[in-house]
């Protein structure tokens, strides 16, 4: 098992410009609409040595792109998975962008040791920072973690004014999109944190394939994306709440 299970290259939806988007191996989360059940297994354990060779393989396919970059101002983002599980890899990476005056974003679910996030959050450009149900019990159920420690750790990400926040919102019809988890997500957002930038994610289901590749149960395989309006909706209700609130990315 690799600990960058995916490069995606020319990606337009995860920060600003043409990126290049790295999907780090594992996750502690178990959303119930993950995209990506693949990167759910843990990452391996690497030594040094092996994360530096890893860096220097990483860098260099990165450094293919850096054309892209300079035209669009882009760069790479980090994502998985949660790249937290691999601080070692994720702050080595980090490093050497900054290095090269690479643009660096970090895709994070937020769940996750606190010092390597603070860590991670000062040394890249930009954190991508996903808030999903506002209500413990059901963040549990569909995500299969605890709530505290993700709003915890935004409000410690708010408190320090080198880092830039862009919060996502995966729009989940029946699951996150209830006025209710809206309000409370908009109030604390609001009364929390500094942060007024938001993304929507409208909820898509082209990973059945991943899951019978995989041999797992994909429990949201009848659930249709939400309709136009309902996301047009959202996007509204935010910019009204005073966010600067976009439709993914």
């Amino acid at each position: 098992m690799k600990p960058v299970f995916r490069i995606q290259r020319y990606s337009v939806h995860d920060g600003p410009g043409i990126r290049t988007t790295l999907f780090f191996q594992g996750c502690p989360l178990r959303c119930a609409w993950c995209h990506n059940p693949e990167s759910q297994a843990r990452g391996p354990r690497l030594d040094s040595d092996a994360v530096a060779s890893e860096t220097r393989a990483l860098m260099a396919e990165i450094q293919k792109d850096i054309l892209f970059y300079d035209e669009s101002d882009g760069g790479v983002t980090i994502s998985g998975g949660e790249a937290l599980g691999q601080p070692e890899l994720l702050m080595a990476l980090l490093t050497a962008c900054r290095e090269q005056e690479i643009h660096t974003c970090l895709d994070t679910s937020g769940f996750g040791p606190a010092s390597v996030l603070r860590g991670a959050a000062r040394l890249a450009d930009l954190v991508l920072y996903d808030l999903k149900l506002m209500d413990d019990a059901a963040h549990r159920k569909y995500t299969g973690v605890p709530l505290a420690p993700v709003l915890d750790h935004l409000k410690a990400l708010s408190a320090d004014p080198e880092t830039d926040v862009w919060l996502r919102f995966p729009l989940i019809p029946g699951i996150t999109d209830g006025p209710e988890n809206i309000q409370a997500l908009l109030t604390f957002a609001r009364e929390e944190t500094r942060f007024r930038r938001i993304h929507i994610l409208p909820f898509h289901n082209t990973a059945q394939g991943k899951y019978d590749q995989l041999d797992k149960t994909y429990d949201l395989d009848q659930l249709a994306p939400p309709e136009d309006a309902a996301v047009e909706a959202v996007r509204h209700q935010f910019e009204t709440a005073g966010f600067s609130a976009h439709i993914g990315g």
